[in-house]
């Protein structure tokens, strides 16, 4: 018996296309999706004077040793930090051990982990925005991570479909080979602002219009990847694979997928972006 691969795709010109039971209103788990969000709160306390995105890491969690890694390079993936925290994540559940007392464990041992000087080179972290959300929340006086990101990117945007714990009965879970759901990882702790968002696919695809293509906060956050004309971003996580993206004339795309292989996201995401800006220039 196969596994079902619910897919949901977004674009700015079709119907919604929701096929093996996917649905719009269900909240689904975005992954690295989360690092949009994340980057987008740090540019918006910047403009509110609440830090600076030059600041220096130690400057917000003192605990960290001087190793020359700022705000900045937590979001650009240039701090030099590894992928992931340090030791053998289990593969069934990786972060659940990885709680806010595990990263303040480890703070005072980041210089030990930085592999190169900051601002070198790009080596996309996990890791990095793990701390990166523990800073933001120390510059918020102590605000948790779904307090900030509600202050200073949803409720601006007037997006209300992004949650850290939604309601199981809206939760729309992976199936398995006889029907039942796939259990998610936990991703709640520490590493919550690098991956542990879930919102609804309809309030995904409006946190992008409205980050992207209508502007409403703002030049994009540096959280964005950048491809020519095209700043996207993919995001995987157990069970769950998406891929979204936008170029200046308005094109735009999101593709959600439970039970998939995440570069077979990333593939069909683009060539479905290829075939709406083809569709536009016709």
């Amino acid at each position: 018996m196969r596994l079902r691969v619910p897919t949901c795709v977004l674009t700015p010109k079709a119907a919604p296309t929701l096929t093996d039971g996917h649905a719009l209103d269900r909240y689904v788990e975005i992954g690295s999706l989360t690092k949009v969000v994340t980057g987008t709160a740090l540019v918006r306390m910047a403009a509110a004077g609440v830090l600076s995105l030059d600041d220096p890491l130690e400057r917000w969690l003192p605990a960290a040793p001087t190793t020359g890694v700022t705000l900045l390079h937590l979001a650009r993936h240039t701090s030099g930090l590894p992928r992931l925290p340090p030791g053998r994540l289990p593969r069934r559940d990786p972060y659940a051990a990885f709680d806010a007392s595990a990263l303040r464990a480890l703070l005072p041992h980041l210089d030990s982990l930085v592999t190169r000087p900051p601002g070198e080179e790009e080596e996309y972290s996990n890791l990095g925005y793990a701390v990166l959300g523990a800073a933001l929340s120390a510059a918020a006086s102590g605000a948790s991570y779904e307090e900030l990101v509600g202050e200073y990117v949803l409720r601006p945007l007037d997006v209300t479909e992004v949650v850290v714990r939604p309601d199981g009965q809206r939760r729309l879970l992976a199936p398995g080979r006889f029907g039942g759901p796939r259990a998610p990882w936990t991703m709640t702790g520490a590493i919550l602002p690098a991956g542990g968002l879930w919102a609804t696919p309809r309030a995904a695809a409006d946190l992008v219009v409205r980050l992207l293509a209508e502007r409403r906060l703002g030049d994009p956050a540096p959280s964005w990847q950048e491809a020519g004309p095209l700043r996207w971003h993919n995001g995987a996580t157990r069970y769950a694979s998406l891929f979204t993206g936008a170029t200046d004339d308005g094109s735009w795309v999101l593709v959600h997928r439970l039970n998939a292989d995440p570069d077979a996201t990333d593939r069909l995401g683009i060539e479905i972006l290829r075939q709406v800006r083809a569709d536009a220039a016709a």
